[in-house]
């Protein structure tokens, strides 16, 4: 794997810790800017809407640059907004503030996603997508504790000039590492021959016989790509599996000190547990996301549908619920880092907005899961509840992704863009 791949994970890595530390520093943001802790938990849904709505629209108007400068601009952004973020003393700077650093966040994210797959191996979009996701995971062992810990010391603001100094030898790197122009060959995985991708597997492969970023034919060209329907599919798994995730990870404090009984002092460890665990998901996804895509889809996902289920009936056992932590981290972040690179092998012709839609899939996941596992609360079924929403999500993926080749099956097309054929293991 070239060693720009893993400096834009560095870079994914300081981002991540961004999204995510707000939940330790929302306190401090309330008391000093002189707004209520609901207020202040805004600045996360301003952060989560703009990836959400930015990923698709900065990856296309990334289209018009080079990577290097569209991955440098969103960079330079992100710290300028963070910056601006620190220094401010005004809640309504800060929340726009924070709705910036999302936009480029997505932007930066979309590239990315294309840029490693470009500077990987033809048959390594898995793996390149692991570096990327493992910086995400990365973020949540060490650099969201990190930024409580500099909250805690120092004040919510150092965090905030933390991130934006972690940005500074990513944007070196960037300028050192990343070719200026997007390579010629940037049709990894669309053959001339028209054939499969070389390191298709199952739920990859397939070309969509558009080329890579310098022969799309722009914006256009990329939507058109984004047309099929295998894609579609795996974009809507991608936000299930994830809604599934943050459902539970949202509400997963309150159900470890409520229901299981372990003290809250011991919570950014088991936190931190679940961010290893997801470190790990993507480590071994890697592995196995390019040459056997399916089997680690399908026995990933049923595992993880009834890894919840299981969850949600020990709960009250602690020995069961702290190994659960770091099983349902792992299963999570392996079965969704595979699908996303899937969804890059399914994209070949539209690399950058497959990379962006991705990201928004993602992000429209952790919108809607805890949104869900709030509702069952609310509706008085306790904290088991978001566990057993996250395994109906998961299920719902299961059933989708059966409807999906069933229906390619019967009909003998590429309705479904050949997920029957590419679903066989071993399919290279």
């Amino acid at each position: 794997m070239p060693f720009a791949v893993y400096l834009l994970g560095l870079a994914v890595f300081a981002q991540g810790t961004s999204e995510f530390m707000l939940s330790g520093l929302l306190p401090g943001i309330a008391r000093d800017l002189n707004v209520s802790i609901p207020a202040a938990g805004l600045l996360t849904s301003a952060f989560a809407a703009g990836m959400v709505v930015g990923a698709p629209l900065m990856a296309v108007l990334s289209l018009r640059w080079s990577r290097r400068f569209a991955l440098l601009a969103f960079l330079v952004v992100f710290l300028l907004a963070h910056v601006v973020g620190a220094v401010t003393t005004g809640y309504g700077v800060l929340l726009v503030s924070r709705a910036v650093a999302a936009l480029a966040n997505a932007g930066f994210l979309a590239v990315a996603m294309a840029t490693a797959i470009s500077l990987a191996p033809p048959d390594a979009k898995g793996r390149a997508t692991s570096v990327l996701l493992g910086g995400v995971t990365a973020a949540c062992v060490a650099g969201v504790p990190g930024g409580a810990l500099l909250g805690e010391v120092w004040g919510w603001r150092s965090a905030f000039w933390a991130v934006a100094l972690a940005l500074v030898p990513a944007i070196v790197a960037v300028l050192r590492s990343v070719p200026a122009e997007p390579h010629a060959d940037e049709t990894h995985g669309a053959p001339a021959d028209g054939g499969e991708p070389a390191g298709g597997g199952e739920f990859s492969g397939g070309g969509t016989g558009g080329a890579g970023r310098g022969s799309s034919g722009g914006a256009r060209g990329e939507f058109r790509a984004l047309r099929r329907p295998r894609l579609l599919v795996l974009l809507l798994l991608g936000a299930l599996v994830n809604g599934a995730t943050f459902c539970a990870f949202t509400y997963l404090a309150p159900l470890l000190t409520g229901v299981t009984g372990i003290g809250a002092a011991w919570m950014p460890g088991m936190l931190a547990l679940f961010g290893l665990g997801s470190f790990a998901g993507v480590t071994i996804s890697g592995r196995f996301a390019d040459r056997r895509p399916v089997p680690l889809l399908v026995s990933g996902g049923v595992a993880l549908a009834a890894g919840w289920a299981v969850f949600a009936l020990t709960a009250g056992a602690p020995a069961v619920a702290v190994a659960l932590v770091f099983v349902q981290g792992l299963l999570s972040f392996a079965v969704g880092s595979t699908l996303i690179s899937q969804v890059l092998y399914a994209a070949t012709g539209a690399p950058t907005l497959a990379g962006g839609f991705a990201t928004a899939a993602l992000n429209v996941g952790a919108t809607f899961g805890p949104w869900l596992g709030g509702l069952a609360l609310g509706s008085g079924y306790g904290f088991r509840a978001p566990l057993w929403v996250s395994a109906a999500l998961v299920g719902l993926s299961l059933a989708v992704a059966g409807a999906a080749r069933l229906t390619s099956a019967n009909t003998g097309t590429p309705a479904a863009d050949q997920v029957e054929t590419e679903l066989r293991p071993g399919a290279r």
